[in-house]
């Protein structure tokens, strides 16, 4: 193999189990920042008390979602996340345009986080005496990213796993404290009400649940690192949603009933981002608090880590197809990580976060909002494709039955279109931008994808062999990418 050719061929070992991936997964949703981020919000301009039913609901079309996702995951070989699910579906155009959306996603959530990171980690050392500038803490946070992005992606899961033991293992020990301290009285039935659940506020309520969710479909994403990834994709992402979804449901609910039904839309208003390190200090002593503080910090580099992983390996693939530039395909000789689509990703976040640095924006109010608000449009709109692709398989001949293969999938898609237009409609809710750029910035999802199909269509006419070979190289034997090729695939029996 010559010294300029990617290796990609070879590939990297397979060496994640569905216990590694689900880590990885559970930690880009970030869990404590979640809960400590969009939690009082939710509470303060949402459904308050009704809040952990919105996460039920999140939670549960989102199984409906991974449901459909899994088929094609099985069919796909577990590699590829969107691009290769809904060129399986949907066909080549939609799946570039598909692949371009989800480049552009993952690498502005990618940056959010790292603002948010950088923000939050020099507050907590500002209240410890230390003063760092928010600069300098992303910088050191992106270093420690991309050192570990380049390494093996075995290494990134085992300190993820770490991590996520940590973040959640705080927040268990304050919901044990406040089920000490206060019993059945913790866990209000009145949350599941129908009134709670549906009061003024449930699309606030139903953005910020489903927000807090974002990366858990990342699982198709190593499909070329895991073991079995035919059964362990789909099992990961199963695990994932619903260990994500009864964690927030279990930890809102008990939020409720520590502070009081009547009393904690008021409560949220008043302390926001504080309030959870209020109940902590309440509940777990000033030990507690402190270290609840120091757990949001890695919390938000484990979710920044697993999304850098995400976001490399939406450029790998697209550039093994040549949609980005093909150097960005190459994968370590040693590592087998796709070292330089990494370098090139951590070059675009610490771009921007100097950007913004230099303009004198706020980390949080400006970078974080903005970037992390459009990356969850985007991402939000790509899992309603990957759902609207699941039930688009059923016209190839792929026969997993109407409950699973449509009926689920669609439950499943009306939810996220709803998530969608909840997000649009409230963008100023999510970004705290009223005006301005910022508002705008939802156009660039449907410029972005409109492109990549617009791409892909120029392709078929002046490369035809070319745009033949998009997307085959992570379909599993048997599966046709796209419905509008010559030749008809016979019927394909999906496994149970």
């Amino acid at each position: 193999m010559s010294a300029g050719k990617p290796i990609a061929e070879a590939g990297p070992a397979r060496s994640l189990a569905a216990g590694h991936i689900v880590f990885m997964i559970v930690a880009a949703a970030a869990p404590l920042s979640a809960m400590v981020g969009t939690v009082p919000l939710a509470f303060a301009i949402g459904t308050a008390e009704g809040v952990p039913a919105a996460f039920v609901f999140a939670g549960s079309t989102l199984l409906c979602f991974a449901v459909g996702y899994a088929v094609s995951a099985r069919r796909t070989g577990g590699s590829g996340g969107f691009y290769a699910s809904v060129a399986d579906g949907l066909g080549r155009p939609a799946a570039v345009g598909s692949g371009w959306t989800a480049v552009l996603s993952y690498n502005c959530a990618t940056v959010g986080l790292v603002g948010a990171l950088g923000y939050f980690t020099s507050l907590v050392l500002a209240n410890h005496g230390l003063h760092v500038s928010w600069e300098w803490c992303c910088a050191i946070g992106l270093v420690l990213v991309a050192a570990l992005g380049y390494r093996h992606i075995a290494i990134s899961a085992r300190v993820l796993a770490v991590l996520m033991i940590a973040e959640i293992g705080i927040l268990a020990a304050l919901d044990v404290a406040v089920l000490i301290r206060h019993g059945v009285h913790a866990l209000p039935l009145s949350s599941f009400s129908w009134q709670a659940a549906t009061g003024p506020g449930l699309g606030v309520s139903l953005m910020f649940a489903f927000v807090s969710f974002i990366g858990f479909e990342s699982a198709a994403l190593y499909g070329k690192e895991t073991k079995d990834p035919g059964r362990n994709v789909p099992r990961a992402t199963y695990i994932a949603a619903a260990l994500i979804s009864g964690f927030y449901a279990l930890t809102s609910w008990e939020t409720v009933g520590a502070i009081g039904t009547d009393r904690v839309r008021e409560q949220a208003g008043q302390q926001l981002g504080d309030l959870f390190f209020g109940l902590s200090d309440d509940y777990l002593g000033p030990t507690g608090s402190t270290v609840l503080q120091i757990m949001l910090c890695t919390s938000l580099f484990a979710a920044t880590l697993a999304l850098h992983s995400a976001a490399n390996r939406y450029a790998q693939v697209m550039a093994e197809d040549g949609l980005l530039p093909r150097f960005l395909g190459r994968l370590h000789p040693v590592y087998g990580s796709p070292h330089l689509a990494g370098i090139a990703q951590v070059a675009v976040c610490a771009v921007t976060v100097a950007g913004f640095a230099a303009a004198g924006l706020d980390p949080y109010a400006h970078l974080t909002t903005s970037m992390l608000g459009l990356g969850t449009l985007g991402i939000v709109v790509l899992q309603a494709l990957a759902a609207l692709s699941a039930v688009a398989l059923r016209r190839k001949g792929v026969r997993s039955g109407v409950w699973r293969g449509t009926v689920v999938p669609l439950l499943g898609l009306a939810g996220l279109v709803t998530t969608v237009v909840l997000v649009v409609g409230n963008f100023d809710v999510l970004t705290g931008a009223t005006s301005g750029v910022v508002s705008q910035l939802p156009w660039l999802i449907p410029l972005v994808a409109v492109s990549g199909v617009l791409w892909a269509w120029r392709l078929r006419t002046s490369a035809p062999e070319r745009y033949r070979r998009l997307a085959t190289t992570h379909v599993a034997p048997g599966a046709e990418p796209d419905a509008t090729a010559p030749r008809t695939p016979a019927p394909v029996t999906e496994p149970a």
